[in-house]
């Protein structure tokens, strides 16, 4: 297998991070197995201090990691500023997306893909304005409101100033904040890659989405029920009412029902939780149907004796994936919900947050003050 290709197949998003023995053990492996969120990458992560730096010697702020482990390998350090090159942008970051990969690559769980380059910077979401930009940049200049999607080999949104492609980049959505803007460019380009360039979603059929009060999950719901389809979504006791005023058609707590009781014959299924819950899934999607997997790979098998497809996303940065979610948050159709903001300093709190899997919505880090219109 090539090396892209190994990084491609060993790239995701949400998993438990099990944390001791042959669980965390387990975990692991399945971790770097199916991770698949960021697909398309060169091995490594960026961090400013191995960019090209400014020739003024200035510095920023960032959260770097020297080492795999523990929390306290992470560190809030001062750091030469990045220069972007000729096809880069520098944004001056105002808010960045917490996401559970960021766990894992702290963790050592990513190292064979990442290697040890240290020191890295996290973060592969983030919203901000547009500091400089090289020769070869077109579509944005100095000033513009800006947020991106990194792969994994330019990701560094933790810090007060991140590297971006055009690629990467779209325009902010004025209707919405950085801190909502930031949290929309991963999980919101892996439901749009999920549901409207591999699905196909169209109006009038019916989706199931399992772990709908997530973040990849709500913005689903949202995205399902703006191109009119019927919208089934799982969730836990608490988040009830969360997945009904998202958009939910029919919601399901799956501690008291089973989801298979209810959802029958559906066209579509998002699945960011696998394991026993994809397993189940199968026999409650109708023939010629899809189950769209960000956490594991459908079993061929079982597609087959259903008649049915299945598909494991490889999401990765695309600016026009990134442009048709600004224009359905402009539109006021995809609402991006914020349910934890952290300053860029409590960035382990926010951390320990993502990692415990209950997260309603998505995390930010507040990395500067939201800019006076």
């Amino acid at each position: 297998m090539g090396k892209v290709a190994q990084e491609q197949r060993s790239q995701s998003k949400y998993f438990s991070l099990a944390e001791s023995g042959a669980a965390r053990d387990a975990e692991r492996m399945r971790l770097t197995k199916s991770l698949s969120i960021i697909g398309g990458l060169l091995a490594g992560a960026i961090l400013p201090a191995q960019a090209a730096t400014s020739s003024q010697n200035a510095t920023m702020k960032a959260v770097v990691l020297r080492a795999y482990g523990e929390p306290e390998m992470l560190k809030l350090e001062e750091m030469p500023r990045p220069e972007p090159k000729d096809d880069e942008i520098l944004i001056r970051v105002i808010a960045a997306s917490v996401n559970p990969v960021d766990v894992a690559i702290r963790k050592g769980y990513l190292a064979e893909i990442i290697g040890n380059k240290f020191p890295l910077v996290l973060g592969m979401d983030a919203a901000g304005v547009v500091e400089k930009t090289g020769a070869k940049i077109t579509k944005f200049k100095k000033g513009d409101e800006v947020y991106a999607f990194f792969t994994l080999a330019s990701e560094g949104g933790y810090a007060e100033y991140v590297i971006a492609k055009e690629s990467e980049t779209a325009l902010k959505p004025k209707a919405i904040t950085y801190a909502q803007a930031a949290a929309v460019g991963a999980a919101g380009s892996t439901a749009w890659q999920a549901l409207i360039e591999t699905a196909k979603l169209s109006s009038g059929q019916t989706i199931l989405i399992h772990g709908g009060s997530g973040g990849v999950g709500h913005l689903a719901i949202q995205i399902a029920k703006a191109r009119g389809a019927k919208v089934i979504a799982t969730g836990s006791t608490a988040n009830q009412d969360f997945l009904k005023q998202t958009g939910a058609d029919v919601a399901i707590d799956y501690s008291k029902t089973k989801f298979e009781e209810i959802a029958k014959d559906v066209d579509v299924v998002l699945d960011s939780v696998g394991r026993d819950t994809l397993k189940r899934t199968y026999g409650v999607v109708k023939k010629g149907g899809i189950i769209v997997s960000i956490v594991d790979e459908p079993a061929q098998a079982d597609l087959d004796a259903h008649g049915i497809r299945g598909v494991t996303l490889r999401s990765s940065p695309k600016a026009d994936t990134l442009e048709e979610l600004a224009r359905l948050m402009e539109a006021k159709k995809l609402v991006p919900v914020v349910s934890e903001t952290y300053p860029l300093a409590d960035f382990n709190k926010a951390l320990d947050q993502i990692a415990t899997r209950h997260t309603r919505g998505k995390v930010v880090l507040q990395v500067a003050d939201e800019p006076r219109s």
